[in-house]
């Protein structure tokens, strides 16, 4: 496979270009919405605890010490039911394809057998390496591997866009059990010879179907080639696509498929309507009375575009309701300065693109509002799936012009 990228992408022609422009801008067609507006009408269903283990605790794991006693800090009492069902056959080392809605603990699903295995074998120091969609969702399955880990001197190392290649590059010499990172500088390092994909004996896809929505299934290709010494891979997606199903199956062999969710339904422990908006209403006046109920303590709110992330989160704030924002735009540090101001309740309200819809974990969000349609029904469910997280009721809205 050629591993330049973007090779085949055309040079702009300087000449008339303007007008070109003009005439691509005058005949693009407005993207339409895939999703039938009724669809998005659902009452939510009594929350049901996922299935715990035999014992009711992590202890039936007979984990290490060390690691049994991170997870008690972390105040994990339960195994999730894609937690406790996978446990055994990663821990074997076999191929697994993992089915579940976010917020059923699929990153712990697969840290804690992997770190189990290099618990009980510290000579067998394999590398695994974790592809995840957006920085957000890297830097996450960093810090839930770190506070696994405290104390047993194990380390991992996360690569995501955004930041310093100079210090990337540094940190790629010093080796690590687990590599974090997002497709593109991944493949950056591959090629500047800092990460040897033939090293790799694990391969975890996380979040597999928004890679592939973004464009990302020439990169896992090429990664995938270069690992001839991959002995075991792990593949986890809320939703599956039928035609998908060729390229996951060249990916496993002989998986052990779970499926916590049927993979093409919204969460069920999300409450869900929608706000109709008629040609002479006041759309932001109507999104800000619903957001300044009582009730709405902690909102996540979609648009489609940055540039109407950039403005609504101007108007909420000269409204007096504090609002953060984050889109691909906006530097890795702002981003993650806005996240932990949302999370500390310094702001109610976090305006995204699909940039936040995987990836960030974030407790108690009650509501989640898309101010426009989104275009898939992949799309809507891992919006809403940033409420009604680990068992709690959630709400979301769509408005509807």
């Amino acid at each position: 496979m050629n591993n330049t990228r973007n090779k085949n992408r055309r040079k702009p022609n300087n000449t008339g270009g303007s007008t070109q422009k003009r005439r691509q801008h005058q005949t693009r067609k407005k993207a339409v919405s895939s999703i039938d507006p009724k669809s998005l009408i659902k009452k939510a269903e009594t929350a049901i605890e996922s299935k715990p283990v035999a014992t009711g605790s992590f202890s039936q794991f007979k984990l290490n010490q060390r690691l049994q006693q991170n997870i008690d800090k972390k105040g994990y009492t339960t195994p999730t039911e894609i937690q406790s069902r996978s446990y055994k056959s990663l821990l074997e080392g076999k191929d697994m394809i993992g089915v579940a809605n976010t917020g059923t603990g699929k990153t712990g699903a697969f840290l804690i057998p992997l770190i189990q295995r290099l618990a009980e074998n510290p000579r067998d120091q394999f590398t695994t390496l974790v592809v995840v969609p957006t920085r957000e969702l890297a830097l996450q399955v960093e810090s839930e591997f770190k506070s696994l880990t405290h104390g047993m001197k194990l380390f991992v190392s996360c690569y995501i866009g955004g930041t310093a290649m100079g210090k990337d590059l540094t940190k790629a010499r010093r080796g690590s059990h687990m590599i974090v990172g997002t497709p593109g500088r991944l493949m950056d390092l591959a090629n500047r010879g800092a990460i040897r994909f033939q090293d790799v004996s694990v391969l975890v896809l996380d979040e597999f179907d928004r890679m592939l929505d973004m464009g990302f299934v020439n990169d896992i290709k090429k990664m995938v080639a270069r690992m001839q010494n991959r002995e075991q891979t792990l593949l986890y997606s809320a939703t599956v696509d039928p035609k998908q199903r060729k390229i996951i199956d060249s990916l496993v062999y002989r998986p052990v498929e779970i499926k916590v969710s049927q993979g093409t339904t919204s969460t069920n422990t999300v409450e869900q309507d929608i706000i109709e908006v008629g040609p002479t209403e006041d759309k932001f006046g109507k999104l800000v009375d619903l957001i300044s109920q009582d009730s709405f303590e902690r909102v996540i709110l979609f648009a489609e575009t940055k540039r109407l992330v950039n403005r609504l989160t101007k108007k909420l704030s000269q409204t007096g309701i504090p609002s953060g924002m984050i889109h691909g735009d906006k530097s890795q540090n702002y981003r993650n300065a806005a996240i932990e101001q949302f999370k500390k309740g310094k702001t109610k309200v976090l305006v995204a693109t699909d940039v936040a819809a995987r990836g960030i974990d974030i407790q108690d969000v009650t509501h989640v509002i898309n101010y426009q349609l989104p275009l898939t029904m992949d799309s809507y469910i891992h919006r809403i799936g940033r409420t009604g997280r680990a068992g709690k009721k959630g709400m979301a809205y769509t408005f509807i012009n």
